[in-house]
């Protein structure tokens, strides 16, 4: 392989998900008093990048991931470098169970229920604020799947 055909390959392999990342909408939501502003993952390929390669998230940022229907949707964390806490959430925005995940492993963490959404945080997040099951996220009924 040509010099320049590697640096090529490499530049694809670490901006893709940079590039991937400033394409995502962002989106305000409320846990409670606290504020939100997450990445939405409404398309096929945001949701199945996801957080992939990121070394950090700031303080109330996450991801959440917008299904196109109700299900027992499942996560897991492979190329994931950052250990998360999930939310999974009714179409109402009601947490219907919260999971924490460790970083770049294939475990799969799955909605207790039918959801229609999943919000990723720093893990703990909402352990450390003292939301849980039955709560609700705010903001949610704006947010579609993309077409």
């Amino acid at each position: 392989m040509s010099l320049r055909r590697l640096l090529v390959s490499l530049t694809v392999l670490f901006l893709a998900p940079l590039a991937a990342a400033q394409q995502m909408p962002l989106v305000q939501l409320t846990a409670g008093m606290y504020r939100i502003t997450a990445e939405m993952a409404h398309t096929p390929q945001a949701r199945q990048t996801g957080l992939m390669h990121r070394e950090s998230l700031a303080e109330n940022r996450g991801m959440v991931f917008v299904f196109d229907f109700d299900a027992a949707h499942c996560m897991w964390m492979r190329n994931t470098l950052i250990p998360l806490s999930v939310a999974f959430l009714d179409g109402e925005g009601t947490i219907l169970n919260i999971e924490d995940m460790a970083p770049q492993t294939d475990t799969t963490h799955c909605a207790a229920r039918p959801a229609r959404y999943a919000l990723e945080m720093n893990r703990g997040w909402f352990a450390q604020r003292g939301i849980g099951v039955g709560d609700r996220i705010g903001g949610v009924s704006r947010l579609r799947p993309a077409r």
